[in-house]
């Protein structure tokens, strides 16, 4: 049987937001909601919470101890290494990304996502293809082998290939990917926590759904919107990928030379 992490990225510092990942929502820090809904997955997995060495994450830290669950500290920027560190520590085969920004993430989704991967020949399966995402910003899942991780760990260089994890999986061709879609394009959608009015409208929704923590799904979500539209004007100024779309300037920036990082020898 393949050993299946889901592992949650998290860090106390952020541009927009900080300390978002324990600012609290009814007495309960964002990053308990991510976990909650995590340990709703059917599919046998371990849940893993991976922060940096700094100082400053000590508490996330801390926080995934007093929930028993499991947790690791690599580098700061570079994520990708942070990753393959954490799966190789826990002898993980097949690995689900999920970003401690998503509190209201789907576990039936991501059930789905491993059915996917777990019944193909794939080293990569997503619900969200570059360009043509149709679910919900703050819905998305990543799932791809332990190999596939350990090729772009070993040959990703770019900014933007370091920082955001899976960017060299993605637009390599020698790995086999599979995206699955949504019945209806719901991109416009944004559920997300990374400024203070994402944090308000996610308030909103975990305020009306908190009674029902283990049972809500997406669809109910978008349905609860859709019957109070106004509250998608509180974040509506905002685009989807901003981060990744900053890195790229940055990897032009740099006369596009690959120079971010260099693979430590003998790791």
């Amino acid at each position: 049987m393949k050993n299946i992490l889901i592992i949650c990225q998290a860090r106390y510092g952020s541009t927009r937001l900080p300390g978002k990942v324990l600012k609290k929502i009814l007495d309960k820090p964002l990053l308990w909601y991510v976990i909650k809904r995590l340990e709703l997955v059917k599919t046998p997995n371990k849940i893993i919470i991976a922060t940096s060495t700094s100082n400053e994450n000590k508490p996330i830290i801390d926080f995934a101890k007093s929930l028993n669950i499991y947790n690791f500290a690599g580098s700061e920027e570079d994520v990708l290494d942070r990753y393959y560190q954490t799966a190789k520590k826990f002898n993980g085969d097949v690995l689900v990304r999920i970003t401690s920004d998503c509190p209201l993430i789907d576990p039936a989704i991501i059930d789905h996502a491993l059915e996917i991967f777990l019944s193909g020949d794939y080293d990569y399966v997503s619900n969200g293809e570059e360009r043509k995402e149709t679910y919900p910003d703050g819905f998305d899942i990543e799932i791809f082998s332990f190999e596939a991780l350990k090729i772009a760990w070993k040959e990703a260089k770019w900014q933007s290939e370091r920082e955001h994890v899976t960017p060299y999986i993605r637009k390599n061709n020698k790995f086999t990917k599979k995206y699955f879609e949504n019945d209806e394009d719901l991109s416009n959608f944004r559920l997300t926590v990374d400024t203070k009015e994402d944090f308000e409208l996610i308030s909103i929704i975990i305020d009306k759904f908190y009674d029902r923590l283990e049972k809500f799904t997406m669809k109910e979500v978008i349905d609860f919107l859709r019957e109070n539209p106004d509250l998608l004007k509180i974040n509506e100024q905002y685009k989807r990928n901003e981060g990744y779309t900053k890195s790229l300037r940055e990897d032009k920036l740099i006369n596009n030379e690959k120079i971010f990082l260099k693979n430590k020898k003998g790791t």
